[in-house]
């Protein structure tokens, strides 16, 4: 029997919260002329006050999986792909909806721009982003196709990516260059994932770089191979190249950033990057169906929007007088319609949730659980594993190859132990397990003993 049983899902109230350590909201402070909505007859949705912040100690991360209500009969390693919610956030997603279908247009009209907003500046808070330089998007895909669909870029100037990027920044920026003439080029980063080091990477990035080069499109950590990329480094090595140009032909460096949000322990400006784009139903555990655009104002500078904004502050009287709105903002490049209202208006509560607990605290645990498998793994010897050792070239992702067995053959294998994990979608595919926060020490042990019978 496995050592980390159901610990249960007491009806946690927010005092019981508060004593575990786990209540958290940050501070949101939405500028009074972002929230255009009449004083409302129906009680406004409110937004969580802040709370005493962590302390030096981590959180009791045994009592902090009863905030999931996942099957603790399985081992879910899976925290890369889709989310399950965490209590505080789930109760504001029900809360929200059941709003919703009590008054949906009174409630809408009363909430809408108020909490989108809210959900931006949370983002920012935990991102390090003021409210201006945040956007909101559906997830990874959306927000990188909407990025490299507004490049304004043409015949003669290029934008240089990866052969190790994942689908979605290829397509995108294949589609793009259909409609706009521009080049699309690809470079190798290194020779393989675990003897990758950060000089090597820089050097090439740098050497891939031609007058032409507009933007540089790369991964944060890659989903393959679980590789991290030196992003500040990288983008300190695009400083002196960006001093000899004018700003419309600096290079823009975008970073698909979906599997180091909300894992490490750093803020947009520390990064480096003028464009950084991530899902918030991964490693955030997030409300599904949401994500976040961070711009820089070069990058906003330089972008237009796809899709029409209702965010925008001036959206619909520009419309309506028939005038131009004005440069890009990132609120302009929040798509506007209507969407799955009570997820988005929920981001606020996963921001704080992570808020809560502290952001260095979750970046020790998920290295410390992945560092454990990897180490675990690295000493069967029908085992090869593909992520680098150390954490400053790795985050939660964990791949490997099983010998005699193939990517999705180790995948079917580990779901008979009622292990959740998965295969990376490449051309070279590898099995990939991804610990986290709501994972054990026990939790790894075992994938390691249903790993090691497999040889």
């Amino acid at each position: 029997m496995r050592a980390n049983q159901d610990l249960g899902a007491p009806n946690l109230s927010r005092r019981h919260l508060l004593a575990l350590g786990l209540a958290a909201a940050p501070a949101i402070a939405v500028a009074q002329e972002m929230d255009e909505a009449p004083a409302p007859t129906t009680p406004a949705a409110p937004v969580q006050q802040p709370v005493t912040p962590p302390g030096p100690k981590p959180p009791d991360w045994n009592r902090l999986r009863a905030l999931w209500d996942l099957d603790w009969g399985e081992v879910d390693l899976s925290a890369m792909l889709f989310a399950s919610n965490p209590k505080p956030v789930r109760e504001a997603i029900t809360r929200h909806r059941a709003a919703l279908d009590r008054n949906p247009v009174t409630y809408l009209e009363h909430n809408n721009k108020r909490l989108q907003n809210a959900a931006r500046a949370a983002a920012g808070a935990y991102f390090g982003v003021p409210i201006e330089q945040v956007g909101l998007c559906e997830s990874t895909t959306s927000g990188i196709g909407l990025v490299y669909a507004g490049l304004n870029l043409r015949y003669g100037q290029e934008a240089l990516t990866s052969v190790h990027d994942y689908y979605v920044t290829h397509e995108s920026l294949r589609l793009a260059s259909r409609k706009t003439g521009m080049g699309v080029r690809k470079i190798t980063l290194h020779d393989g994932a675990t003897s990758a080091s950060t000089p090597e990477i820089v050097r090439r990035v740098v050497a891939g770089i031609t007058p032409a080069t507009r933007v540089l499109a790369l991964t944060w950590v890659h989903s393959s191979t679980g590789l991290k990329l030196p992003i500040r480094a990288i983008a300190d090595a695009l400083k002196p190249i960006n001093a000899t140009r004018q700003p419309a032909d600096q290079v823009l460096f975008f970073v698909d950033g979906v599997h180091g949000f909300g894992v490490e322990d750093t803020t947009f400006p520390q990064l480096g990057c003028d464009v950084l784009v991530a899902g918030c139903h991964k490693w955030l555990f997030g409300p599904r169906g949401t994500g976040v655009m961070f711009f820089s104002p070069l990058a906003l500078s330089r972008l237009s929007p796809t899709i029409p904004s209702f965010l925008a502050h001036d959206a619909y009287s520009a419309w309506i007088g028939n005038y131009d709105p004005g440069p890009t903002t990132a609120a302009r490049m929040t798509p506007g319609g209507f969407k799955a209202f009570e997820q988005v208006w929920s981001l606020n509560e996963a921001f704080g949730f992570h808020q809560g607990l502290g952001k260095p605290h979750v970046a020790n645990r998920t290295h410390e659980l992945a560092t454990l498998l990897k180490t675990g793994l690295s000493a069967l010897p029908h085992v090869r594993v593909r992520t680098p050792m150390s954490p400053l070239m790795s985050a939660g992702i964990v791949s490997f190859d099983v010998a005699g067995h193939s990517a999705r053959d180790t995948v079917s294998r580990l779901r008979s132990w009622r292990i959740i994990g998965s295969a990376a979608p490449y051309a070279e595919q590898h099995a990939r397990l991804t610990p986290s926060i709501r994972n054990t020490p026990e939790d790894i042990a075992f994938a390691i003993k249903a790993i090691a019978a497999m040889g």
